[in-house]
């Protein structure tokens, strides 16, 4: 591998003998990154239910065997302080995502073992919470902001008889781009102890193989956000791969589907627009990505979302949280996963 392009990643590059099951070689990289539901809310009693139920137990077969779950030997996976093989659980807690399909493909079509690194914090904006450094605010921007949150805060003193402080020019500057930073800082610190979370892994070098972008529900709000999402969306992909040292990552984007089989509209649509045009960027093309998700919808818990709470025990048979996030569908996340994984393989032949 270019020396360039493993900067970031020197700390799994210095490993000792090898002593694992792997032979000396190298071992991809994939990060998957975005809001709750790149984190993954498909509720594992819903999995556990639908892996042994007559109506959906094919659906999950590939991912059991004698009647449990399996923990893949060539797939591993960090996300909130847990690492290990890559099985269902990897989501928010107790929860599973389509980090668990997409993870599964990567593995069953690569020679390489496959690390994925998930960054992924709810209800923080590709705007401000993951704003890209290339990405730049104007002072007058910033300043009318300011304004605005001290008018804010002001108003919740004299309420509430309060004295809390005026917020800052420095503490509003710090919020933009700290999800993005704390995202590079989790990539470091995984990639510079790798040697200790994942020792099968010991020996080989990593390689930075591809980006796994599912985010979009917090920019569909404001009047900003939704229409400055292209242009953010193409400063951070391009922002990440500088910082990755890798110029032309393969780049995957879930687009926003939360609206299910409704027509998309106002900042929904402007984020849908906004990620689905990176297949339309000159330069992008042939190594960014991006597919709908809103026709991949899980039809079963579809028809049951709407007044769920007369129909709980069906309901809790097919979904196990509100549309915001797919329904916490084990069946959704996991097609979405498989696009996410069919659109990164292609990338990565061509």
């Amino acid at each position: 591998m270019n020396r360039a392009r493993v900067a970031i990643l020197s700390g799994c590059v210095l490993l000792g003998l090898n002593t694992a099951v792997f032979a000396a070689g190298t071992f991809k990289v994939f990060v998957l990154a975005g809001q709750s539901n790149m984190e993954g809310k498909a509720r594992n009693s819903l999995l556990e239910f639908q892996a042994t139920d007559a109506k959906t137990k094919d659906f999950y077969a590939p991912f059991r065997k004698d009647g449990k779950w399996i923990e893949r030997d060539d797939v591993f996976i960090t996300f909130l302080n847990r690492q290990g093989p890559l099985t269902i659980g990897y989501g928010s807690p107790s929860c599973t995502g389509s980090e668990l399909k997409f993870g599964w493909m990567l593995g069953d079509h690569l020679d390489e073992p496959v690390l994925l690194i998930k960054a992924a914090w709810g209800g923080h904006s590709l705007f401000k919470n993951f704003r890209p450094p290339s990405a730049s605010l104007s002072d007058e921007r910033l300043e009318q902001e300011l304004e605005k949150a001290k008018a804010s805060v002001a108003a919740r003193n004299k309420k509430h008889n309060q004295n809390k402080p005026m917020p800052t020019m420095e503490a509003l500057k710090e919020a933009y781009g700290a999800s993005y930073r704390n995202m590079m800082a989790e990539i470091e610190r995984v990639l510079g102890s790798c040697e200790t979370l994942f020792p099968a892994l010991k020996g080989r070098k990593p390689e930075m193989a591809g980006f796994f972008w599912f985010q979009g529900f917090n920019d569909q709000f404001g009047e900003i956000a939704p229409d400055e999402y292209r242009s953010n969306m193409k400063h951070f992909i391009n922002d990440v791969r500088k910082d990755l040292k890798a110029p032309k990552l393969p780049f995957v984007i879930a687009a926003i589907g939360t609206f299910r089989s409704s027509e998309p509209r106002g900042g929904t649509l402007g984020v849908l627009n906004g990620q689905m045009g990176m297949n339309d960027v000159p330069e992008f093309k042939g190594n960014v990505k991006a597919f709908e998700t809103a026709p991949l919808v899980d039809k079963a818990a579809d028809a049951l979302i709407n007044n769920w709470q007369d129909h709980v025990e069906e309901w809790k048979k097919v979904g196990s949280d509100r549309p915001y996030h797919y329904l916490g569908s084990g069946i959704w996340y996991s097609r979405i996963g498989q696009a996410a994984g069919e659109a990164m393989l292609e990338m990565m032949k061509d």
